[in-house]
């Protein structure tokens, strides 16, 4: 059985915060999220949207974009949501993810 490809997903919350993760399988995840299960961070903030999801390739390539993007500021993070920066741009060129 071929290995599902990893995910980096944002969440806008009601409050118009943006959540970040990663998943093989977001639909599930996003499910998980509104259902109460899943990261602390979402609970009790209202509606979930899932506003983006990128394909990042393997479980550690995912980690790594994951850490990367909860280390932006929030205006960088709006700019990967509309498309108008891609997520290889915003990771350093010297490090491989």
């Amino acid at each position: 059985m071929p290995m599902k490809a990893w995910h980096l997903y944002l969440i806008r919350c009601s409050d118009n915060t943006l959540y970040t993760g990663i998943s093989n399988d977001v639909s599930r995840r996003l499910a998980e999220h509104r259902s109460g299960r899943g990261a602390r961070y979402l609970r009790g903030r209202g509606t979930l949207v899932l506003v983006r999801k990128i394909r990042v390739g393997g479980r550690g390539d995912a980690l790594k974009a994951e850490r990367r993007v909860k280390r932006m500021k929030k205006e960088q993070k709006e700019k990967l949501v509309r498309g108008k920066v891609r997520l290889k741009d915003l990771i350093k060129k010297n490090e491989r993810w």
